[in-house]
């Protein structure tokens, strides 16, 4: 039996996602971060951009409470979070991107960048752009059929 094209579709962006990831973890570890994941990575970023419990990271990432402190447990190990006193409530602890989670997220960014760019030299910055637009309104939780409007914008 054939694929249906919206299977097709979806095998396409997931190809492409681990594509990319494999290429960043591949760098990550080249200029030494090894045993990092594309969870480690994303996991990271939500914490520097405010995820400060394992509750916050688990709606970030959309995992459980348990999977998100398994990951939180991982960072810790691998010196990229620490957690320490919240001066708000003495009870909590706060996470905090250490300077080793920083570079790596900084050396995630610029590789995807880089990616980007060459897929950009690959098939054209505008088409590139379409690609990313279309994907904004394909993600998009809000509505299951995108506005006239955004239609003509990316025809």
């Amino acid at each position: 039996m054939d694929t249906s094209p919206g299977a097709k579709l979806a095998k396409l962006l997931l190809d492409t996602f681990t594509a990319m990831v494999g290429d960043v973890v591949a760098q990550l570890e080249r200029e030494g971060h090894p045993g990092v994941t594309a969870t480690h990575a994303f996991a990271l970023e939500a914490i520097d951009d405010g995820a400060q419990s394992a509750s916050a990271l688990g709606r970030s990432l959309g995992v459980s409470r348990q999977a998100a402190a398994k990951t939180i447990a991982a960072l810790e190990e691998l010196h990229y979070v620490n957690r320490h006193d919240d001066p708000a409530d003495a009870r909590r602890k706060r996470l905090a991107v250490t300077p080793r989670g920083l570079e790596m997220i900084a050396i995630g960014a610029r590789t995807f960048d880089t990616l980007r760019s060459q897929a950009g030299g690959r098939v054209g910055l505008r088409k590139l752009e379409i690609v990313e637009e279309v994907l904004v309104i394909l993600g998009s939780r809000s509505s299951s059929s995108p506005s006239a409007h955004t239609r003509e914008e990316i025809q």
